[in-house]
C-alpha cells in the first residue's frame, strides 16, 4: 500500500514547508506589527495607508498574491531578491508573498489586542511626556501581544496550510510532492493520508504549545 513512500523526498518536502512557515511567520509578525502601529497612529495619512493595505490585501486570493510575486516582480520587473537559481528565487518570492498576505491578518489580530489595553494607561504615559512610539512599544504592544497569543496561533496555523499555495510557482514543498506522487502512483487515499498526517504533525503541536503560552501570559484584569 505504501510502496510509493520515499522518506528522503517526503522529509525534504516537509522541510521546505517548515522553512516557508518560519520565514514567513517572522516577516509577517514584523510587518504586521508595523501595520498595526500605522492603523492606530495619530497621523491620518498613516492610518489611511494601513487601513487601505489591510482591506485590499485581505480580499485578494493568496494564489493571486503568489503569482504576482513570481510573474509580476520576477518575470516582468526582474526582482530576484538576491539572485541565485530559479528554485531559490521562487522560494524567496513565495516567502515575500506569504508575508505580504499574512501580515494583514497579524495586523488585525494585534489591533484587537491594542483595543483591550485601557485607554487610561496610554493617557497616563502621554501625561508623563512619552511620545506615541514610546507609548506603543513600551506600554501598549507588550500587553496587546499577551492578549492575542491565541489569535496569532490561529494565523500561524493558517499560514502553515497556506504554504501549499507556493506550489503554483514551483516551490518544492509538500503539496507539490503530493501532486507528483498522485500523478505517478495509483494510490490516492494512502498518499493523501500520509500528507494529511504530516500537516497534522506540524499544526497540532503549534496549537497546543501556543495555547499553553496563552494561558501562562494572559493579562489578568
Amino acid at each position: 500500500m505504501f510502496d510509493f513512500l520515499e522518506m528522503d523526498a517526503l522529509l525534504g518536502a516537509f522541510w521546505v514547508t517548515v522553512k516557508l512557515t518560519v520565514y514567513s511567520a517572522i516577516g509577517s509578525l514584523i510587518w504586521g506589527t508595523l501595520l498595526a502601529g500605522m492603523r492606530v497612529s495619530p497621523v491620518p495619512l498613516m492610518r489611511t495607508v494601513g487601513t487601505a493595505y489591510v482591506n485590499v490585501v485581505r480580499n485578494i486570493p493568496l494564489t493571486v498574491v503568489i503569482l504576482f510575486a513570481s510573474l509580476g516582480l520576477y518575470s516582468t520587473l526582474g526582482v530576484a531578491l538576491g539572485g541565485g537559481d530559479f528554485e531559490g528565487i521562487n522560494f524567496r518570492l513565495a516567502v515575500l508573498g506569504l508575508i505580504a498576505y499574512t501580515a494583514a491578518f497579524v495586523c488585525e489580530a494585534l489591533r484587537s489586542g491594542i483595543n483591550t489595553v485601557p485607554v487610561g494607561q496610554a493617557e497616563a504615559a502621554r501625561a508623563l511626556g512619552l511620545s506615541f512610539t514610546q507609548v506603543l512599544t513600551l506600554i501598549v504592544l507588550p500587553q496587546a501581544f499577551r492578549s492575542v497569543v491565541n489569535p496569532l496561533a490561529n494565523v500561524l496555523i493558517a499560514l502553515t496550510k497556506n504554504t501549499t499555495v507556493a506550489a503554483v510557482i514551483g516551490v518544492a514543498e509538500a503539496s507539490l510532492l503530493m501532486k507528483e506522487w498522485i500523478e505517478t502512483y495509483a494510490a490516492l487515499i494512502p498518499i493523501v493520508a500520509v500528507f494529511a498526517f504530516g500537516f497534522i504533525c506540524l499544526t497540532l503541536p503549534t496549537g497546543l504549545v501556543l495555547g499553553w503560552v496563552s494561558r501562562k501570559v494572559a493579562v489578568k484584569r
